[in-house]
């Protein structure tokens, strides 16, 4: 039997000066390759045969000799309020899913993405549909950009709308662990900043962790201007251990002691996440905790009323007490927003994505792609 073994050298993920490399190595000239990574960060084309200011030859011989790996798009669902999750399906046939969540309700409007890491995740939060799908593997750093440029391409091909560029902000908060990747996940953001090419600043870039106290330490001495943020969701070791597995390795005393380094080397504002479950932590004990926690630090508080998951039991807070939980903050100097969740009617949102796919037949407007 006849293996088939892929010899070609992948381009995407790959900046300028590796690509102008990679050009000279098959005898070309090395603004060759400045013409080729327009095409890919710029215009996202995959085909060598679309790049029109090249030689028709080389064109074939690149064709032969490299691959432009863009993940394609199998599906996408349509919520209510806009949102886009995209279903897109690896080379090794794994899938993972991004969604795109628009800024306002119109046509021109930019949007923020939000990438996966991983396909699964290995963290396992109790809450969490990814965790509970399982963990097959990290993704590696093109992958990672080319779920940017697949989702703003079908973006552009969907909406049409009178500019070039939708997509303005990025966050690492889809399938996935950030900073168990970490080495792609800098690469991808590296690539993702350059502004001769995508050109999204790091100031518009999120990265989002479940507390990988290793991962933040080594950020903080990126000199990167991105936002930390923290999936923090408990504020005593007990319920935490529970709910975020990994507080059993980096338990919050090890986790506040690295924050606070970050705040010391960065001088940059962190982001804790803080998903509100009823009965679980939403009561106003949990709320003193969490002032007491927050407070010392330089530090945002991003409170989320749970999205339901089917299978897991978690249900969420009723508006009445996710006020007074809000409310205290608020009085108690906290900087606090709570958040305005969207996508939940496609299962787009914080805690909801999964590997596999399915099709509800809610008041969710599905599109299928060919």
């Amino acid at each position: 039997m006849n293996i088939k073994i892929n010899t070609k050298t992948e381009l995407l993920g790959l900046n300028m000066q590796e690509i102008e490399n990679f050009m000279e190595t098959i005898g070309e000239p090395a603004y060759r390759g400045r013409q080729i990574y327009k095409w890919i960060y710029t215009k996202a084309v995959n085909s060598f045969y679309e790049m029109s200011d090249l030689p028709r030859k080389l064109r074939g011989e690149l064709d032969s000799k490299a691959q432009i790996s863009i993940p394609r798009v199998l599906k996408q669902r349509v919520s209510t309020d806009g949102t886009r999750k995209f279903l897109l399906e690896l080379e090794d046939k794994k899938r993972i899913e991004s969604v795109a969540i628009p800024h306002e309700p119109k046509k021109n409007t930019q949007y923020t993405l939000c990438l996966s890491t991983q396909v699964g995740c290995q963290v396992g939060c109790a809450f969490c549909a990814t965790g509970n799908s399982g963990f097959l593997r990290s993704l590696k750093s093109y992958e990672i950009v080319g779920q940017l440029l697949s989702s703003e391409r079908e973006l552009l091909k969907r909406l049409k709308p009178n500019k070039d560029k939708l997509i303005s902000n990025v966050v690492y908060m889809g399938m996935g662990e950030p900073m168990f990747n970490y080495d792609e996940v800098i690469k991808s953001i590296r690539i993702i900043n350059d502004p001769k090419g995508i050109n999204i600043g790091q100031r518009h870039i999120t990265i989002s962790t479940s507390g990988d106290v290793k991962g933040i330490k080594k950020l903080a001495r990126e000199n990167m201007q991105v936002t930390l943020a923290v999936s923090l969701h408990a504020c005593d070791n007990e319920l935490r251990n529970r709910l975020v597995p990994i507080n059993r390795k980096y338990p919050l005393e090890e986790l506040i002691a690295a924050l606070q380094e970050y705040n010391q080397l960065t001088n940059r504002r962190i982001t804790f996440e803080y998903l509100l479950l009823d009965q679980v932590n939403d009561r106003m004990e949990d709320a003193i905790r969490l002032v007491k926690l927050v407070n010392p630090l330089l530090a945002n508080v991003n409170l989320i009323p749970y999205n339901e998951v089917e299978g897991l039991p978690f249900k969420k807070p009723p508006l009445n007490r996710i006020k007074q939980f809000y409310n205290y903050l608020s009085q108690s100097q906290v900087n606090v927003t709570l958040r305005e969740e969207k996508g939940a009617d496609i299962e787009a949102a914080c805690g909801q994505l999964r590997a596999e796919y399915k099709r509800k037949r809610e008041n969710v407007k599905g599109e299928k792609l060919n």
